[in-house]
């Protein structure tokens, strides 16, 4: 059942696709006959109203079979599918900064297996913490507990506003959006630098070193292995329409079951480092790395990838709003390498390779992170203001809704709101 509604959700998003994508080529072919105004195929409405509306109208034809599944599937598909479009319409427009998105595409059946209930008799159930209740599916039995959530709900403090079960590596999760009430918490006035790096996954300023665990080169024997034993299996080939065998889908899954858990003990690490700074200090201060340009370097482009800088820095930026203290992130051009934290004085070149800072001003000599975490660390304890913005977590109509993008380079400051989103998820057994 659960395969069938997300089944449901990729079929309405895929049928709301193509209905938009028919619609813009023959108004582009009408266009190359001289066709405009009121001569050419009016346009298809593309907010979530106007499919929905639309599907509705042609469920009957296009799949009798609709009301096997809760009809939040197929809402959730053309919500999504409205969300992507105006998403693609904003950056082609130049109204969405970041990279330029392309065109939605169509879901495959293996790519896409997710649905949200946002109505309908879903979430915990009363009797015990194991349970969880979707609309149509009934209860289902979960293999962690929701006690935590479930103490909230009890004493009015959330409220969950919707309900998406995803498939993940052979394993079925349920994460409900949550409207919570958080309480200020009073955080320390101290500042922290945090430098990055590969050899270790962050020194801070105050001395202390966080070591990278290496998470995926720790697998790397364990992955050549089912790889291997993948490609001696039979797989498809869209070219002669050949089904993959049943091996190989095993191995497959295998391979996929390892990705799942390196990538599930990389994110529980950065949640300890991230919520650890948080906790600690009440500014933290970390860079803009230009990690697309590091991923270029087939040297380091692994290595560089295993340590999820971009998961760290967006931990950071909601765990600060939700504590009250603050984020900046120094310019990507700031030298916190060549400057020496001691005298001030900044060489011109230092080669990746000298892991110790020489100052031929002052003769200090210390670790070239350590440096450079206390250069972050002063770039914000000399400056009498930081420029802060804050990052609005905010319920929004959409759970799956984009936000909007914000300034690069800005830090997160003192929130003013009480009911910030939140996400929990349970592993459904």
């Amino acid at each position: 059942m659960l395969r069938s509604h997300c089944g449901a959700q990729r079929f309405a998003f895929n049928w709301g696709l193509a209905r938009v994508k028919a619609n813009l080529d023959q108004r582009a072919a009408e266009r190359s006959y001289d066709l405009e105004g009121p001569e050419l195929t009016p346009p298809v409405n593309w907010s979530a109203y106007g499919l929905r509306k639309d599907w509705n109208l042609a469920k009957e034809e296009v799949a009798p079979w609709w009301s096997e599944n809760s009809k939040e599937a197929y809402s959730s598909g053309l919500a999504n599918l409205a969300t992507a479009l105006r998403n693609w319409t904003a950056s082609r427009d130049g109204r969405r900064k970041g990279r330029q998105l392309g065109f939605p595409r169509f879901k495959g059946k293996h790519t896409s297996s997710s649905c949200r209930f946002t109505t309908g008799a879903f979430g915990l159930v009363d009797y015990d913490r194991r349970h969880v209740k979707v609309p149509r599916i009934g209860t289902v039995r979960t293999h962690e507990s929701t006690r935590k959530l479930a103490r909230h709900v009890e004493r009015g403090s959330a409220r969950i506003r919707s309900a998406t079960v995803s498939l993940r590596a052979g394993r079925w999760f349920v994460s409900f959006s949550v409207e919570i009430q958080r309480a200020q918490a009073t955080s320390a006035d101290s500042v922290v630098g945090v430098d990055l790096g590969i050899n270790m996954l962050a020194v801070l300023s105050t001395g202390e070193m966080v070591p990278n665990p290496r998470r995926l080169e720790a697998a790397q024997r364990t992955l050549r292995r089912l790889q291997r034993r993948a490609s001696r299996r039979t797989g498809p080939d869209r070219r002669i329409g050949r089904s993959p065998s049943v091996r190989w889908s095993k191995a497959q899954a295998r391979i996929a079951r390892l990705h799942a858990r390196v990538a599930n003990a990389r994110r529980d690490g950065l949640h300890k480092l991230t919520t650890h700074l948080v906790r600690a200090h009440g500014t933290v201060v970390i860079e803009d790395l230009n990690v697309a340009g590091m991923l270029r370097n087939r040297r380091l482009a692994r290595h560089v990838a295993g340590i999820g800088l971009a998961e760290l820095r967006r931990q950071l930026e909601y765990k600060t709003a939700w504590a009250g203290t603050r984020l900046h992130v120094a310019d990507r051009w700031f030298p916190s390498s060549k400057m020496c934290s001691g005298c001030g004085v900044v060489k011109a070149k230092l080669r990746l390779a000298e892991r110790t800072y020489h100052c031929q001003a002052c003769g200090l000599i210390v670790d070239r992170d350590l440096n450079a975490a206390r250069n972050l660390a002063a770039l914000v304890e000399s400056s009498s203001s930081v420029s802060c913005t804050v990052t609005l977590n905010e319920p929004a109509g959409n759970p799956c809704e984009s936000p909007p993008c914000g300034a690069a380079g800005t830090a997160t400051g003192r929130p003013t709101w009480s009911t910030p989103r939140r996400e929990a998820t349970a592993h459904a057994q």
